[in-house]
């Protein structure tokens, strides 16, 4: 049984974490594989919207710590793990496509950033939120921080950093980790996905980076004026307008 399952129906991918015994605990070789098939999803044009969740009654408790000792014992193993930590975290950020973690049960530690990853973060009620690397004299990588940073605010970070306290959804909503609640998480969020892969995948790649960039700091204005430039001369854009003249729903292609 795979640790990673994914399924495609209607442009919209969805990526299970699938260890629920474990409580879809990531492992070193999750880590890897998250970075590798969130790449991939660039290239298919059928996967216009991803969804990540995970099977059983949680998201993800975090990293699997019962591997510690043999994957991350020391400062030069630690860094090797945090590397791969961070290309599934950088992976999910970065594809051209919109994301969205829907959250039920656990979501701690490392899952928190694999969530704040995601363009979207819908928890169900009930879900439990945290980030306890002051409890294991880790420090929660830089990668995982800016976007927690970029999510709540200098303060609430600080708060949730330095205390390590689990915190539940009604405060996720309030503080801006999560921005959406429902009963059946994957059926929202698949709603939601379905939405957006309607619209034009130019027009969400080139948004989702200069967004993105204006949240690290780290603008490439050549990089944005290149992808405006190629919406603006594609077959989508003259299929938006013929759409919008003939009163009919477009049907873009992403080129």
């Amino acid at each position: 049984m795979s640790d990673i399952l994914v399924e495609k129906s209607e442009g919209v991918a969805v990526v299970t974490l699938n260890r629920p015994q474990q409580r879809n605990a990531v492992t070193f070789e999750m880590w890897r594989g998250l970075a590798e098939l969130f790449r991939d999803f660039d290239k298919d044009a059928d996967v216009r919207s991803v969804i990540l969740t995970g099977a059983g009654s949680d998201f993800s408790a975090g990293a699997d710590i019962s591997e510690f000792d043999e994957i991350r014992g020391g400062a030069e193993e630690s860094k090797r793990y945090e590397v791969a930590v961070d290309a599934a975290g950088d992976a999910i950020y970065g594809v051209s496509k919109p994301t969205i973690a829907a959250i039920r049960g656990y979501c701690l530690g490392g899952a928190a950033h694999l969530a704040m990853s995601c363009d979207f973060r819908i928890a169900e009620r009930g879900a439990v939120f945290g980030i306890p690397a002051a409890r294991l004299s880790i420090v929660y990588g830089v990668s995982a921080t800016r976007k927690l940073f970029s999510l709540v605010g200098i303060t609430e970070a600080k708060r949730i950093l330095y205390s390590a306290n689990r915190f539940g959804t009604e405060d996720a909503i309030r503080n801006g980790f999560a921005d959406g609640v429902a009963d059946d998480v994957l059926q929202a969020a698949k709603e939601r996905a379905r939405s957006m892969a309607a619209n034009a995948p130019l027009s969400i790649s080139g948004a989702k980076f200069i967004l993105n960039g204006c949240a690290k700091g780290e603008f490439d204005p050549a990089e944005a004026e290149r992808l405006i430039d190629e919406a603006s001369a594609s077959h989508d854009y003259a299929e938006g307008r013929k759409a919008f003249s003939e009163k009919r729903p477009p049907r873009f292609l992403g080129r």
